[in-house]
């Protein structure tokens, strides 16, 4: 009996689409985390809400939501007068499964193309 065995190197090809990879599944996070701090987020006139978004950052492999309005940081730490009412950090940290299996799927996803 003869058994033939050939051995292919994708090291290559896998490092090429690893990029790729990384910036489709930071991409779905920040979306659902997005989501997220949006659902959590308390409304007065919608403006803080409407304002949250993500953006990737392939040069740290990060993805950051957050909201330029002013007043943000005072709604989500609070203030002396006014109890903190979190949105973005329960957003980033409460869901760190999720984001795992999404950057699981992208890299399965786009490594297996």
């Amino acid at each position: 009996m003869e058994i033939d065995v050939e051995i292919i190197d994708n090291s290559k090809e896998f490092l090429e689409a690893l990029p790729a990879a990384i910036e489709a599944g930071l991409t779905a996070i920040g979306l659902v985390a997005e989501g997220y701090a949006k659902e959590r987020c308390p409304v007065d006139t919608g403006r803080l809400r409407n304002s949250i978004t993500n953006a990737v950052d392939e040069s740290e492999q990060a993805v950051y939501i957050g909201t330029n309005v002013e007043y943000a940081p005072y709604v989500e730490l609070g203030t002396t007068k006014m109890g903190a009412r979190p949105f973005l950090g329960p957003a980033a940290s409460q869901h760190s499964d999720e984001y795992k299996a999404l950057l699981d799927a992208a890299m399965r996803s786009d490594l297996n193309t």
